[in-house]
């Protein structure tokens, strides 16, 4: 292969797990999408339209110039959020791509009211998370022309379904709501977490993020990547040797070591040298030494046949993203959304696969 590595994105996957979590929301609740940082990281030109196709309708970003480009993507149709909000100026944003802000201040909120009357919009609540949306007292009059479409707030602890703060931020957001008579704008508190805390949480809208590109909580998910990177040169190093900067790995026995070409500059964390292993034929090829900014060097004592030329499977089938984010003490969503440029990308989808130019 190529000394750059593949990266590998199944648009079925993500299209079947938009399915499965529309499934759960259950009859009566709409699936929405998010599709922010560029769809997660796996490129929002191409994911998006495979979730449109699935049935999503309802599409969130984070940025105005975000929705801009999804507009352009997936054409007039969509509803289109952006979980930021509204700033002065972006109102030709707003207005010529049809967007939605999601209004998460009483400043932000008078503003638009103010500058796009009539126009539709969300409002974000603050149901206890302290990180945005309107406290009780922060909310200002609000129009009856029907213009607020959605009433939204955000769970702290849905990954841990026996967290307290699940139960109180559902009633908490309910009281809310309640209390702001907008009794056409859909309510919305639960992204994947919350779709799986159950039916109290699904509302009228649920909005799946990082459960659609196969990342926990959602364990059902099909895995919807695969990265594959090259093996550069493999040496021997005698026992009691050192492997890469800083000297932190040192050979207790004669060993093979396989350097590969990928690095921190491709999204794989600094913390993951001496934790982390790459795969081969099934088998861990455990990091020897630090990540460095485009190598990596790897273990392959026990795996003999390991060549150059050869790829080391870093996600997939024995990988999760899960996996390699616990050895870096992170997140899947920063494993997916760190992904650097330089990997060659294919995309498979309705039975075919291809590569899109650079």
């Amino acid at each position: 292969m190529p000394l750059s590595g593949l990266l590998t994105i199944d648009l079925d996957a993500i299209a079947a797990n938009w399915r499965a979590l529309d499934g759960i929301s259950g009859p009566g609740v709409e699936t929405a999408a998010v599709v922010k940082a560029d769809a997660y990281g796996l490129g929002v030109r191409h994911v998006a339209p495979a979730l449109a196709r699935a049935g999503a309708r309802t599409f969130f970003v984070a940025l105005a110039e975000e929705g801009a480009l999804l507009r352009r993507i997936l054409g007039p149709d969509p509803t289109l959020y952006v979980l930021d909000g509204f700033a002065p100026d972006e109102q030709p944003l707003f207005r010529d791509h049809d967007l939605r802000p999601v209004l998460n201040s009483r400043e932000q909120a008078e503003r638009w009211f103010t500058a796009c009357r009539g126009l539709p919009s969300g409002i974000q609540l603050d149901s206890g998370m302290n990180r945005l949306g309107m406290e009780e007292t922060g909310v200002p009059p609000l129009p009856t022309d029907g213009s607020v479409r959605l009433v939204m707030s955000h769970f702290a602890c849905a990954d841990e379904p026996r967290s307290p703060m699940n139960r109180a931020q559902i009633l908490e957001f309910g009281r809310l709501a309640g209390d702001l008579a907008l009794p056409g704008a859909a309510l919305s508190l639960a992204a994947t977490g919350g779709i799986l805390l159950g039916p109290e949480a699904h509302l009228g809208l649920t909005r799946p993020g990082i459960g659609l590109y196969g990342g926990l909580p959602f364990t059902d998910a099909r895995p919807a990547v695969r990265l594959d990177v090259p093996v550069i040169q493999v040496r021997d190093v005698a026992a009691g040797e050192v492997v890469g900067y800083g000297a932190t790995w040192v050979a207790d026995r004669p060993s093979r070591i396989a350097t590969i070409a990928a690095g921190y500059a491709d999204g794989l964390a600094r913390a993951l040298g001496n934790r982390a292993s790459g795969w081969h034929r099934g088998r861990p090829l455990p990091f020897a030494g630090r990540v460095s900014m485009d190598l990596v060097t790897l273990d392959v004592t026990d795996a003999p046949d390991v060549a150059a030329g050869d790829a080391v499977q870093l996600l997939g089938p024995d990988q999760t993203i899960d996996r390699l984010a616990d050895a870096a003490g992170t997140v899947g969503y920063e494993v997916l959304t760190g992904l650097g440029s330089r990997y060659r990308r294919r995309y498979r989808g309705d039975g075919s696969e291809w590569e899109p130019e650079p």
